[in-house]
């Protein structure tokens, strides 16, 4: 027995996906359910195409089953292509567009603007800490919740300057005097 149909699907030519069940409905007739999907679409409409429901005798499915879904399938295929093309335009549209540049523009400098100011504020601790005013330098030191990119930069710096703080009489261990 040889049959060609994976040949038939080949032959087709489109990319996608298939869903093929078989069912049969009464001694004598099948139901035959082909869902044709692409999961590489971005667009969750792909999810609401139906699939094909056909129903027949053995040898009406065998005769006509390539017939019937052809037209649907590349209709389909064609479907997802426009949704995908779709897409791409819309992002490229949405990346070129003159508001789209001004708020990247705009968050740039506020990124920037950020910076300089972390890194005004490291440039004076560095001053305070060659000067030798250790808890000055370490209370200049930002907030590691205003720059989370540099948080573990400024956790160790405030180690570090903490190390560096006088010691303290009342935390230092006690020395027991001989009795």
């Amino acid at each position: 027995m040889e049959t060609n149909f994976f040949k038939s699907i080949l032959a087709l030519q489109i990319a996608g996906d298939w869903t093929i069940n078989i069912a049969k409905e009464t001694a004598d007739r099948l139901i035959v359910s082909v869902l044709f999907y692409n999961n590489c679409i971005g667009d969750d409409a792909r999810k609401k195409v139906p699939p094909i429901l056909l129903k027949g005798t053995p040898q009406e499915l065998d005769d006509g089953f390539f017939q019937a879904i052809e037209l649907p399938i590349k209709e389909t295929a064609q479907l997802f292509a426009n949704m995908e093309q779709f897409l791409k335009q819309k992002e490229q549209a949405k990346i070129t567009s003159k508001m789209e540049k001004d708020n990247t523009s705009k968050a740039d400098r506020d990124k920037s603007d950020k910076q300089k100011q972390y890194e005004q504020a490291m440039k004076k601790v560095d001053e305070l800490e060659a000067d030798g005013k250790y808890r000055e330098a370490w209370i200049k030191v930002p907030q590691a919740e205003l720059y989370p990119e540099h948080a573990e930069t400024i956790r160790n710096r405030r180690m570090a300057l903490s190390k560096q703080f006088a010691p303290d009489l009342f935390n230092e261990p006690k020395i027991q005097e001989p009795c």
